[in-house]
């Protein structure tokens, strides 16, 4: 399984990291960190507004 399809399922609930520390022969803090990333992705992608970032990229080259 691709770490990506883990962490999904451990954010859904779907399995622990427990559970998929033992399947996968991974350490707990390795998926530990790997969710932790993900959260944090989550979170920076939904404070960015792509047309904010737009917006303010374009102001920038007007004032060039």
């Amino acid at each position: 399984m691709h770490p990506n399809a883990l962490v999904i399922e451990i954010i859904q609930g779907k399995t622990t990291v427990s559970e998929a520390s033992r399947s996968f022969d991974l350490t707990p803090s390795e998926i530990e960190g790997w969710v932790e990333d993900a959260k944090r992705g989550m979170e920076n992608s939904l404070r960015a507004n792509p047309l904010d970032i737009r917006e303010q990229y374009e102001k920038q080259l007007r004032h060039l």
